[in-house]
């Protein structure tokens, strides 16, 4: 069962998250493999501190040559040579030290596509007591909406995470069931939710279209 919760809790601080529509065309250009995220982390190290297991492709070259052999496992359900490097056992990535990352400058893709603005454009959070930290950031993120149609595609957004979520039973296809995945494709599918017959749509169709739309998008990637 998935646990997570629609995000409510007001920070204390709130941190820009930049204009969503400019986010969001980063964002599924990043999915596509057309470069990574430009996040403003400062001094937040959330990601890793989370329990997050990093991928390291083969081409993550320079990375690969930093990371001990010792930190690597073969990563089940991926293709040959890629690897992956479990979180220690308090949750934090291998690489970091003294609050540092070490390998900074040579950080696999993984780490340059990881941006938990992911969780507020979806509206829920990034997981249960192991994503505290990333939570608390999730939570301070603010979206600006400079038009109309930015607060429409976010809508958007959330409602595909929530149909996501809500509506698995309606799936004849797998769907994601950890927060990440349901984000990424709620990014990867929400203009179904923009189109003006869905609502009319029982919810066997949306979710056919979900599909449809995912398979789509995933094919556009270089």
């Amino acid at each position: 069962m998935l646990m997570t919760q629609p995000l409510s809790a007001t920070p204390d601080n709130v941190i820009a998250a930049g204009p969503f529509g400019k986010w969001l065309s980063q964002a599924r250009a990043a999915l596509r493999g057309d470069g990574g995220m430009d996040v403003p982390c400062g001094d937040c190290v959330g990601c890793c501190t989370s329990a997050y297991s990093v991928q390291l492709r083969p081409q993550d070259a320079r990375a690969l040559a930093k990371v001990p052999a010792e930190f690597l496992v073969s990563a089940p359900g991926f293709p040959a040579g890629h690897m992956t490097m479990p979180a220690r056992a308090d949750g934090s990535c291998p690489m970091l030290a003294a609050g540092k990352c070490t390998i900074y400058r040579e950080r696999p893709q993984t780490c340059l596509d990881y941006d938990c603005r992911v969780f507020v454009a979806a509206g829920i959070d990034a997981g249960g007591e192991d994503k505290v930290v990333i939570n608390r950031r999730v939570r301070a993120w603010r979206f600006t909406y400079p038009t109309a149609a930015d607060k429409v595609a976010h809508d958007a957004v959330r409602s595909a995470a929530t149909f996501i979520q809500e509506r698995r039973a309606s799936f004849t296809t797998r769907v994601p069931t950890a927060p990440m995945g349901i984000a990424v494709l709620a990014i990867k599918v929400y203009k179904i939710f923009l189109e003006p017959d869905t609502q009319a749509r029982s919810d066997r169709e949306i979710a056919q279209a979900i599909a449809i739309a995912a398979r789509e998008f995933d094919q556009t990637a270089p």
